[in-house]
């Protein structure tokens, strides 16, 4: 399909809550993104702080393939799974926590820090 096909069916479908420009992102590798005619764009918004792992990187690639055939790919943090536990194992041991505290969203971790914060007072 054509760059401007995709864009009319997403201005069909998508609710035009914000401009976007006028090309297509196809690709990626490291933290460059290619559109659809080949021309590279230097990603610095980082999926809007939700994809700052980079593009086409051959070690996330793997743990995804990993977690896929493990046949579980994400469970919710109200339970214990090992990615999570050796996840934060790496965070404490690499940083100044003791703990780590996982949210979903930004509005779940500005909760989080507000909720420490009180205790943390108390």
């Amino acid at each position: 399909m054509d760059s401007q096909s995709i864009i009319e069916m997403e201005q069909e479908n998508v609710v035009g809550v914000y401009g976007r420009p006028p090309f297509v992102l196809e690709r990626g590798k490291g933290s460059t993104l290619y559109d659809a005619d080949g021309k590279a764009y230097l990603d610095l918004v980082a999926g809007i702080a939700v994809n700052a792992l980079g593009y086409d990187d051959p070690t996330t690639q793997q743990a995804i393939a990993d977690a896929t055939h493990s046949g579980v790919l994400h469970v919710s943090n109200l339970y214990h799974s090992a990615p999570q536990a050796r996840l934060a194992k790496l965070l404490c041991d690499t940083s100044f926590a003791d703990k780590v505290h996982f949210a979903n969203s930004g509005a779940e971790a500005n909760e989080g820090a507000f909720k420490f914060a009180r205790r943390y007072a108390r």
